[in-house]
């Protein structure tokens, strides 16, 4: 086979001086799978967008198809059959699958009038084509996640793509629905396509890659055959060191319960039970953690608790009080932090500073104002801010950079460093590594355990199971909305045996 894509000795540097790809060469042969892995700010994603035509590098060449191209932007890469899935999806929200698909090449009649019979049948054919079951006539935001990124792999594809990018294609995704993810790249590749996986989870590398390249601080470190490598030697090319995957020592000191739900539960606006009589305890030194997969009630639960949802019934205390139908910011004063599972969405102003993220939720107290709170001591909150840069290992040129112009793992770090840093009795962690590199996913596991044994109560909801597995102190399992298992002791106790649990097959007792 030969190379579809060759990059040679690309060169970008942004206008903010940071240079995110330097000298990078890489070949992507056709009809592969060829997975791209870093740390956050590796240059990844700068360089997908360099061959989408997004960016223009200042040096360097590209070659498709063994011609030398010049991708002046994503219309030129379009036509040269390459397509981009972006970590953030690019859909319309209130138009339907169908019109999203077509968006840009509408089959008209007479030339001027939409050709709604022809859009049907164009899209009911690539449909069938490739594999891809959607519903043509649903509006993009009534899909979930999983099914959006299908839409989006359609669309590419609808408009020829020989060779599809995949940013982080399954960072917010079930289990299951990167399960029927990968069963479509596969087919893909059947059909004689290509397709770049950028990705920070190993496994699933391992899983679905033919080649794996690894970049670091911006340079290609090396490209091999996936299964010359195992997880711990990608880890170790990606971030320089060792890492360490095994579960985290036992907590030495548990005290006594510090956040504990009683009776909670939760009837929708379609009147229907998402919660069902939630109970639960987490003590102080420990971490509680929740196994399930997505969809069963975590992330109303998650809501409810850190008041961006109301309760049906059931009652919520820190200690000995009832902090029930709190607002957020009352429940923050309770000293509770809390990192939302869609740091975008709930965690980060994208259009504000990393400084101005940071005390969006404590610009008011005294350290970080003065005469009366008329004044931000700008001063003060630039130290405050860089002390977490270093300590959270952010990479940014400065505090002042806008939150949009950082990766999204440099984000996730910001939010995990604002909550960490309020001095929190209870930590609420909803997904807290989500499509961060394993050097990142590292740090912050280490920071949840600091903050166990300094006697922290963490609540901790992940879809992964491995993050659950190697953190929690005691382990319950939702399904349905409800809570069907729990494990005090979970020296045994391993993602097998939580399966049948998570899926509904079994209950606590059966």
């Amino acid at each position: 086979m030969g190379n579809i894509l060759s990059l040679k000795n690309i060169v970008k540097i942004y206008p903010n001086g940071v240079m995110a790809n330097k000298e990078v060469s890489i070949d992507i042969e056709e009809n592969t799978i060829h997975a791209i892995v870093g740390e956050n700010g590796a240059g990844k994603t700068t360089l997908m967008k360099i061959i989408f035509g997004e960016e223009a590098p200042q040096k360097g060449e590209i070659y498709y198809k063994g011609k030398k191209v010049n991708i002046k932007n994503s219309l030129d890469a379009i036509k040269m059959g390459i397509g981009m899935v972006h970590q953030n999806l690019m859909l319309a929200p209130d138009l339907t699958v169908a019109e999203n698909l077509i968006l840009g090449i509408e089959p008209l009649r007479y030339g001027v009038f939409l050709d709604l019979k022809k859009i049907i049948e164009l899209t009911e054919e690539a449909s069938k084509k490739f594999g891809f079951k959607v519903s043509l006539n649903k509006k993009i935001s009534d899909l979930s996640i999983g099914k959006k990124q299908r839409v989006e792999i359609l669309k590419a594809l609808m408009r020829d793509a020989e060779l599809i990018i995949l940013d982080e294609p399954t960072s917010v995704l079930t289990p299951q629905e990167t399960e029927v993810l990968f069963k479509s790249l596969k087919d893909l590749k059947n059909h004689g396509k290509t397709i770049i996986f950028i990705s920070h989870k190993l496994k699933e590398v391992k899983l679905i890659a033919d080649k794996v390249t690894v970049m670091r601080d911006g340079k290609v470190i090396s490209t091999n055959d996936v299964n010359q490598l195992d997880e711990h030697m990608i880890a170790h090319m990606m971030v320089g060191r060792k890492i360490n995957f095994k579960r985290i020592h036992k907590a030495k000191k548990v005290g006594d319960p510090l956040f504990i739900v009683k009776n909670l539960s939760y009837l929708s606006e379609e009147n229907i039970f998402v919660l069902k009589n939630i109970n639960f305890e987490v003590r102080a030194g420990e971490i509680l953690g929740v196994a399930g997969v997505e969809g069963n009630g975590q992330t109303e639960l998650v809501e409810i608790l850190t008041g961006l949802r109301e309760a049906t019934s059931g009652q919520i205390f820190i200690g000995k009080e009832n902090i029930s139908g709190f607002s957020p910011r009352k429940i923050r004063e309770e000293m509770v932090a809390h990192i939302p599972e869609d740091r975008m969405k709930n965690g980060v102003a994208e259009h504000a500073t990393i400084e101005e993220n940071i005390i969006v939720d404590r610009y008011y107290q005294d350290y970080f104002s003065n005469n009366k709170n008329l004044f931000l001591d700008w001063k003060y909150i630039s130290k405050f801010s860089n002390d977490l840069i270093e300590k959270f290992k952010i990479l940014t040129p400065s505090s002042k950079a806008v939150i949009l112009s950082l990766s999204g793992g440099n984000i996730q770090k910001v939010v995990v460093a604002r909550e960490l840093s309020s001095n929190p009795q209870v930590i609420i962690a909803a997904q807290p590594t989500r499509g961060i590199d394993v050097g990142s996913e590292e740090l912050i596991h280490n920071l949840l355990k600091d903050a166990r044994d300094n006697g922290i109560a963490t609540f901790l909801v992940s879809a992964d199971l491995d993050e659950v597995l190697k953190l929690s102190t005691r382990i319950i399992v939702i399904y349905d909305g409800e809570i069907v298992a729990r494990f005090d002791d979970i020296k045994d106790i391993t993602s097998k045996v939580l399966g049948p649990y998570m899926l509904g097959v079994k209950k606590k007792g059966d």
